[in-house]
């Protein structure tokens, strides 16, 4: 859709406010039952076969925490530096909505189970920026509605809507920033950069895949701008459910241009929730946004408090992998990379596939090649993350041992790993099935280069007498009749060495 919603430039609002951010992201935590029932959280199962009087609250069920539920809500509270509660308990958020079958969300209001903490993010310049996290809380997740009907799969306009259930109930964390300030007119960057860290973070504990693309991870925008010198905040409004980076820094632009355009026309910012549109990177309104007190919350009377034990705390931090940036720095290191190239390694999501590619045996220099080109491209060009290809980390090692022996050069490798990628076998299978070994015999290449100097007299005569770069097109020649299967740098040695020719 076009929206034609009035903005200034970005350098103009910039010029007159401060934007202040508030960023909100729920994370689906990779359980195998529900947050407080036995149901099953597995993907792709007919709508509602994963539910139970529990989870779509009929009377008389009883809920029951799920406790790797409360672990990885712990963990993900002490990777952000997070003071962890020694008593805490869940509330209900009450608000009419299809597709909470109880009428209310259970999660937690006044006692987060995580809360004060931070995350440093580091900006594409190298800046270290930190967020102030205000809590991180246990909650549900809600219903899924499907809009029938319409044109664009939104309710207005549709004839009906379908409820599949099985998504209520399955565990979420919410994690709350403090108030983003100070960012100035890097704020829309230093939004997609923490929760680009942050989802890295989420990844590295385990408690999640974080696909935002698959709903695993969503991003809430609460955005407000306040005059230069002013101290007090202005009138935010928040872009619900933003699923993926990019998505994040251009919401917070737009934002930033919609309100100054406001603002600066006499008009009032309205509380609200807002929709963001991936097509042209506007939001448009949603709803009035309620105020806590309209949620009506009160303590969860069917769930007893949760008081982790401080053993179980202290044995769980002490339990916390490397965290992302301390490793990508520490990896830099050991690659010999920019902090530039980090960057473009960490955005394509190759960090991971290069390390275990250098644990199957390959040189980092080899893998980085090979992920970061030819199974990049591939990548973009099929609309796929880089670990979802069909092709593992110890295949690409392989690939890249085979050109280590000289039995590939790049031009086959490149076939090899197309072959895999079409599911033809493994890197050997696909040499032996499309015959693609190197040719290194002597007297086959012999033949080749003496056929390449015959049918170029030309060309040979030129390099006698001492044009020893015209020597690329008898090599181009050779190339082009063994199939590309020749090692260029043997072939130039021995057309060198037929014409009698020195390089030097």
């Amino acid at each position: 859709m076009t929206v034609t919603t009035d903005l200034v430039s970005y350098e103009e609002a910039l010029a007159t406010y401060d934007p202040v951010m508030g960023l909100e992201v729920h994370v689906e935590l990779g359980t195998k039952t529900k947050m407080f029932c036995g149901c099953s959280t597995t993907l792709g199962a007919d709508a509602n076969s994963q539910t139970c009087p529990t989870c779509l609250g009929l009377p008389g069920a009883l809920p029951v925490v799920n406790e790797i539920g409360v672990e990885s809500a712990i963990k993900i509270g002490l990777a952000l530096n997070c003071e962890i509660a020694e008593w805490c308990r869940f509330a209900r958020k009450n608000y009419f909505y299809p597709d909470m079958p109880k009428n209310f969300q259970t999660s937690q209001y006044d006692e987060p189970i995580a809360f004060n903490g931070y995350l440093d993010v580091q900006l594409e310049d190298g800046e270290i920026f930190r967020v102030e996290i205000e809590r991180a809380h246990m909650e549900e997740d809600t219903g899924k509605s499907t809009h029938v009907g319409g044109a664009t799969g939104r309710i207005q306009g549709a004839s009906h809507s379908l409820l599949d259930y099985n998504r209520a109930g399955i565990p979420l964390i919410e994690i709350v920033t403090k108030p983003i300030e100070g960012a100035g007119e890097r704020a829309p960057e230093v939004a997609k950069a923490y929760v680009a860290e942050l989802r890295e973070v989420i990844k590295a504990l385990d408690v999640s895949e974080a696909r935002m693309d698959k709903g695993q991870m969503r991003c809430d925008v609460n955005l407000s701008l306040r005059p230069h010198g002013r101290e007090e905040f202005g009138t935010r409004s928040e872009t619900k459910n933003v699923n993926s980076l990019r998505s994040v820094e251009r919401a917070a632009r737009f934002e930033i241009q919609r309100h100054a355009a406001v603002l600066n026309g006499g008009g009032t910012i309205v509380q609200e929730t807002r929709h963001f549109h991936e097509e042209d990177g506007s939001t448009t309104s949603g709803r009035i946004k309620d105020n806590a007190e309209d949620y009506r919350y009160f303590p969860e009377p069917d769930l007893v408090p949760v008081a982790p034990a401080r053993e179980w705390v202290e044995k769980l931090r002490a339990a916390l992998p490397e965290m992302p940036r301390v490793r990508r720095n520490r990896l830099r290191e050991e690659w010999g990379v920019s902090e530039h190239d980090m960057q473009s390694i960490l955005n394509a999501g190759a960090v991971d596939p290069i390390v275990a590619t250098t644990e199957a045996g390959a040189d980092a220099a080899s893998a980085r090649k090979w992920w970061m080109g030819e199974l990049a491209r591939n990548a973009n060009e099929s609309g796929k993350a880089l670990e979802e290809l069909a092709i593992t980390p110890a295949q690409v090692a392989r690939v890249t041992e085979l050109v280590a022996a000289g039995d590939l050069n790049d031009k086959l490798a490149r076939q090899v790993i197309e072959g895999v990628l079409k599911g033809e076998g493994t890197p050997d299978e696909v040499v032996e099935k499309r015959g693609l070994k190197v040719v290194s015999d002597e007297g086959a290449l012999t033949t080749a280069v003496d056929e390449a100097i015959a049918g170029n007299a030309a060309i040979a005569d030129k390099i006698r007498g001492g044009k020893v770069a015209a020597v690329g097109a008898l090599v181009g020649a050779v190339m082009k009749a063994t199939r590309g299967q020749a090692d260029a740098a043997r072939v130039k040695e021995l057309i060198l060495e037929r014409l009698g020719v020195s390089e030097g």
